[in-house]
């Protein structure tokens, strides 16, 4: 049963002349002054969360963006500012990309955050997508099993930082520690100070494929999957419930799962659908090249694959595969109940927040949706 509400918002700033027809995404240009707006949003929105007793808000780290869509370099950073001006709302990393990062910096920031803000931001790792950014930081993005292979490693170290009193690594990437001197002893191992108050620690991924999901499992990893087709959702829970209770973790279906959907509240459907359209063309004129449009189609081939279709997605589309629920409150519920009642374990929701939508828009959504639809869950 549902019990907790997220969002995500990625950092994109107020986008203007939006929709298909809009400003294509790749001649869009900013000045520092408009991308520095993400962090005001991201503090109205979080307080706006806090007082109407939603659970978390997550956040993207992404670098380069010129073009405005995603403006977060540290999530880190700014759920600990984030964490000063709001009481108890979460702070969720969605995600750490942790090839960008050298992962004894980041448990050690993690640390610190864990401890000074109680427990309050939610730790998640991811590989990247976008070549500019991972092979700028001179990580592999573009050759995906040497990306795959330098994460699982990162992993094990970040891991080692957090559990361990004292501990060494000595993989393909890491030497840690070196074996020098030390005033006057050989080094053998180190210690992670500070390390997290709460152990061990929650760590969520991305389900982006079904190649990630043993891993995750074997890691007692949870997952998020947002703005996924109901063929697909229903997969992917089920791979990931299966491959838990491979690696000795008995859950039911849904549960450490984060389910996310697009959301549009109006009086109608078709109101709905008529407002939130631009925005939800804009998301996708933007992510759809990066392969992110995770529909099935009536023969369960996933779009994009031999035979699906490899179109960009309309509305019309993610409303048909229940990755979008757009109309009045009683409409909205009723869509989402259904999925729930697949899953008796899952207990998280989260609002994907569609790119092109203005933050002042989007926040009266959100006020609209803890007022109307959140107390049904709540019975």
């Amino acid at each position: 049963m549902i019990k907790r509400f997220h969002s995500l918002y990625v950092g994109q700033i107020e986008l203007e002349n939006i929709g298909l027809a809009g400003t294509p995404a790749d001649q869009r240009r900013y000045g520092n002054d408009r991308f520095a707006e993400v962090f005001w949003t991201a503090k109205d929105v979080a307080q706006e969360m806090d007082a109407l007793g939603y659970y978390a808000l997550w956040t993207a780290e992404h670098h380069f963006q010129r073009e405005g869509y995603e403006c977060f370099p540290n999530l880190i950073q700014l759920s600990l500012w984030l964490a000063t001006q709001t009481k108890r709302l979460k702070l969720g990393c969605a995600f750490n990309v942790l090839p960008m990062w050298h992962p004894i910096r980041l448990a050690e920031d993690y640390a610190m955050a864990d401890i000074v803000t109680d427990g309050r931001v939610i730790m998640g790792v991811g590989r990247g997508y976008h070549s500019r950014e991972v092979e700028s930081f001179g990580a592999p993005v573009i050759d995906q099993a040497a990306n795959r292979e330098l994460f699982e490693e990162q992993v094990d170290l970040m891991l080692k930082c957090f559990n361990d009193e004292a501990f060494s690594h000595h993989g393909k990437a890491y030497d840690v520690p070196p074996p020098v001197e030390y005033r006057g002893y050989q080094l053998t191992d180190i210690t992670c100070v500070p390390r997290p108050k709460h152990l061990p620690v929650e760590i969520w991924m991305p389900i982006a494929s079904s190649k990630s999901i043993d891993y995750m499992a074997s890691k007692k990893f949870k997952a998020m999957i947002t703005l996924n087709g109901e063929k697909i959702l229903d997969d992917v829970i089920k791979a990931y419930r299966d491959a838990c209770a491979k690696h000795g973790q008995r859950k039911q279906l849904g549960e450490d799962v984060i389910w996310g959907a697009g959301i549009y509240l109006a009086d109608t459907p078709e109101a709905a659908k008529r407002r939130v359209e631009p925005s939800h063309d804009e998301r996708y004129k933007w992510f759809a090249p990066f392969g992110f449009v995770r529909y099935a189609d009536e023969h369960g081939r996933t779009w994009g694959t031999p035979g699906a279709p490899a179109r960009v997605p309309n509305l019309t589309d993610g409303i048909a595969q229940k990755a979008w629920f757009c109309g009045p409150p009683a409409h909205v519920i009723e869509g989402i109940k259904s999925i729930e009642a697949r899953y008796p374990g899952l207990e998280d929701f989260m609002i994907h927040w569609a790119e092109g939508l203005p933050p002042k828009e989007f926040k009266e959504q959100l006020r609209w949706f803890a007022r109307e639809v959140m107390p049904a869950f709540r019975g």
